[in-house]
């Protein structure tokens, strides 16, 4: 296909966003915070990564109409690297508002790069939008996956400074790599008129998707940001051990991506669905019961491999009640679900504050019951639709 080598040459981005996204989840107990309370502190780093994020996006969309997505890639990747490296800096024994700066131009870089992506691969997505997704899906779960492994295994060797200097390398190649690149132009397709697009996501299918995507992000990024310190302060669990764990759920996530598009040719897709939904919310359920190592294990296996395959069924069915979107044009939307992302961890700062930490599994369990609810509801609004037809 023509427009096959940019939409791909692209796909490389959701590793470098992984590693950003996984980033704060996974240099906590670095930063001490596994020996201390002062969750607030630790609901604010997120909210600063997600303020970044918001504001960026639509900054993102004008930079777009006047200069080509290689330049917002490559723009976005050098910023990255300049705020881990400034990260890097501010990891010692420093006010945590420096932090939060950090991590908010780290939250402007995500920004940048989302809407660029998004954009790059909406031919891909056009042709086959649950496969596109779950390639995306995995190439971020790749990325998540290294960047806890390398935190996890240099934990008692580097400072974090060192790791935060060797994880800012990965963002600095793709700054290289992009600024080096040629993409085609996307803008010539067709963009959908506003005024059906917001009647759409009036209807009712539009909410529940927003308000699915929003659970959905939100249970996945509790788990991520929240789990080695669970693990540490809930089970007695090393630091270094508590970050193989959150590597185990980020491969449990890549595996399960993997699976899932590997069987969707053959199960029919409301089945799989269903049962993701299912494994997630027993998975939260083991997870908050369990006093033990192997209980968590079970719990997060159940968990990353329940999430996987949601997002991008999710993403194709709406894709087939609005055939016109491209992934660039849900900014709104998926401005919307990374919202959801980070102010469920945010949250969850306030509530360890005041109840303990053990009250950080209980987002992730209403997540996934909510994603049952959502999911059940806009698969009979869409069947009930086909029969009223």
């Amino acid at each position: 296909m023509p427009f096959s080598s940019g939409a791909r040459k692209s796909l490389p981005a959701f590793f470098m966003s992984g590693q950003l996204f996984s980033l704060l989840g996974a240099i906590l107990p670095a930063w001490g915070h596994h020996i201390r309370s002062g969750y607030s502190i630790i609901g604010w780093y997120f909210f600063s990564m997600n303020l970044g994020v918001l504001l960026s996006m639509r900054a993102a969309r004008a930079l777009l109409a006047v200069r080509p997505i290689e330049f917002v890639l490559a723009l976005s990747s050098g910023l990255a690297t300049a705020s881990l490296l400034f990260l890097a800096t501010v990891s010692g024994p420093v006010e945590p508002q420096w932090r939060m700066a950090g991590l908010f131009l780290i939250g402007l870089s995500l920004g940048l790069l989302h809407v660029a992506v998004f954009e790059a691969i909406s031919p891909l997505y056009s042709h086959n939008p649950a496969a596109t997704m779950n390639i995306a899906g995995a190439m971020f779960g790749l990325g998540s996956l290294v960047t806890s492994l390398l935190v996890a295994g240099t934990f008692y060797v580097y400072t974090v400074p060192s790791i935060l200097g060797i994880i800012a390398i990965i963002p600095g190649f793709f700054c290289i790599f992009y600024a080096r690149s040629t993409f085609p132009a996307v803008a010539s397709q067709q963009r959908p008129a506003l005024k059906p697009a917001l009647g759409d996501f009036r209807s009712f299918s539009g909410v529940v998707f927003l308000l699915l995507l929003f659970f959905q992000f939100g249970s996945e990024w509790s788990i991520a940001g929240w789990l080695p310190l669970f693990l540490s302060q809930r089970l007695g669990v090393s630091p270094a051990s508590s970050l193989f764990l959150l590597a185990f759920y980020w491969f449990s996530l890549l595996i399960g991506r993997v699976i899932a598009q590997t069987a969707m040719p053959y199960v029919k897709h409301t089945h799989l669905l269903f049962g993701s939904t299912i494994a997630a919310l027993f998975g939260s359920i083991i997870l908050t019961a369990t006093n033990n190592v192997s209980g968590a294990f079970v719990g997060i296996l159940l968990l990353g491999a329940g999430f996987a395959p949601i997002y991008p069924l999710v993403v194709e069915k709406i894709g087939g009640k609005f055939p016109y979107y491209r992934p660039g044009h849900f900014n709104g939307i998926f401005s919307f679900a990374i919202s959801g992302g980070l102010l469920a961890p945010w949250s969850l700062g306030f509530l360890s504050d005041a109840f303990g930490i053990g009250v950080v599994m209980l987002i992730p369990m209403i997540g996934a019951i909510m994603v049952f609810v959502l999911t059940s509801l806009l698969w009979l609004e869409m069947r009930f639709s086909v029969e009223v037809k």
